[in-house]
């Protein structure tokens, strides 16, 4: 698959849904910032592609992050952290959205499993009681110790002084 066509809207993505459910492709859910993308993030998004058969990714727009994270964030524009998603093999699509977090898109979607770090409790995580209700599971993967993008940012900072 190109990489520019795993990039596409959640109605792009809804029309390819229904087909992969026909398939009995098992859809798995998961989202964030991205930001720098590290070691961590690749280790999180492997864990979560192993769950099923299909990766989708919700990221986080560039206004979305500045919300939650602050007006110096994101470091990397929406449409390159898009796209060094989707330049990861096992990623299958990417979602932008806007906002804070992605219950829309998980209402929309209905995933078979919805994944997210283990430092979110299940009941802090968006969508989690949705995808419960319809039979899925939520997922939560341990995080690699020492490992952020506000750590390598504040590295950056310290070592430049």
């Amino acid at each position: 698959m190109q990489i520019l066509t795993k990039i596409v809207t959640l109605e792009e993505f809804l029309k390819k849904n229904t087909n992969l459910r026909q398939a009995g492709k098992r859809v798995v859910f998961t989202n964030g910032c991205f930001d720098l993308l590290h070691i961590g993030h690749v280790r999180y998004l492997q864990h979560a592609k192993s769950e099923g058969d299909i990766l989708v990714i919700g990221l986080n727009s560039d206004r979305s992050v500045r919300t939650i994270k602050g007006p110096k964030r994101p470091v990397i524009a929406e449409r390159q952290r898009a796209e060094v998603l989707a330049s990861i093999g096992f990623v299958d699509y990417v979602i932008l959205f806007d906002e804070p977090d992605p219950h829309r898109l998980i209402a929309a979607i209905a995933p078979d499993v919805l994944v997210k770090g283990a430092d979110w409790a299940e009941d802090q995580i968006a969508g989690a009681d949705l995808v419960k209700a319809g039979g899925g599971k939520v997922v939560r993967v341990p995080l690699v110790p020492d490992v952020s993008t506000s750590r390598i940012i504040e590295d950056i900072i310290r070592k430049n002084r």
